[in-house]
């Protein structure tokens, strides 16, 4: 069926049905379920969809914007509208202290990492205090994209004592790895995690829209010794992440 066909208002668009940008909003979205409008694939202008459904423009832009809010239309400035591709949702244990890598691994999907920074520098106020670090020492850190079977789920943003990882170009896929290498795997971490709401140079990497909800997480790890080994602060997909928690009864 084309798309023509399948939006002729004859066939889904009553007087009796609701206001007229939910039955668009409805109808597109049968579209998508059905394959008539594909994952990842313009969705057609406003104007061309005013014309095929007998609709103003002002109702197919409220239905349109109604699937931008549901997460299923993508909009793009200068570029239109996409239908919004389907990112897997990547349930995180809160209990066990692993790397990207190796949770990804372990669901069978493939993970990479785009370097946005790496190198030694100057720390900031924050590191010095997280870090425990002298005032005049120098921190490494390492900033990357995530990806899982290529499609972007996170920005990492570590930051590590010289004497952890004295060489930050070492690390070229998992920094847990390299840490364990030198007897510096972490045991245990403190996370902190909170709702935001994207900015746009984080969603950009995301590939989401500005404004869309995303997970701030900021984690401490620590050594046997109570040594910090990493201060890392993480931006991971609203949409592509469920954080579990296993609690138990506490005994009286």
């Amino acid at each position: 069926m084309t798309i023509a066909e399948f939006l002729n208002p004859s066939e889904w668009l009553t007087a009796d049905a609701g206001p007229r940008y939910v039955q668009l909003r409805q109808r597109l979205t049968a579209g998508v379920d059905q394959g008539v409008l594909k994952r990842g694939s313009p969705l057609p202008p406003e104007r061309e969809i005013a014309s095929l459904t007998d609709l103003s423009r002002v109702t197919v832009r409220k239905a349109i914007q109604a699937l931008a809010e549901d997460g299923l239309v993508i909009q793009k400035q200068g570029s239109g509208s996409f239908i919004a591709e389907n990112t897997p949702k990547i349930e995180q244990s809160l209990s066990r202290l692993t790397s990207f890598t190796e949770d990804m691994s372990r669901r069978g999907m493939v993970s990479a990492s785009r370097w946005l920074e790496r190198g030694v520098f100057m720390p900031s106020p924050d590191e010095v205090i997280t870090l425990a670090l002298p005032s005049d020492a120098s921190v490494s850190r390492i900033a990357r994209l995530r990806t899982a079977d290529d499609k972007p789920m996170a920005i990492e943003r570590a930051s590590l004592p010289l004497t952890i990882l004295p060489n930050p170009l070492a690390v070229e896929t998992s920094l847990y790895s390299v840490l364990e290498e030198a007897g510096f795997r972490p045991v245990r971490a403190l996370q902190k995690i909170s709702a935001i709401n994207l900015g746009q140079a984080d969603a950009d990497l995301l590939e989401i829209e500005p404004g869309k909800a995303g997970l701030k997480i900021e984690r401490i790890s620590y050594l046997a010794d109570g040594r910090v080994v990493e201060f890392t602060q993480s931006i991971y997909r609203g949409d592509a992440y469920n954080f579990v928690a296993e609690l138990r009864l506490a005994k009286e």
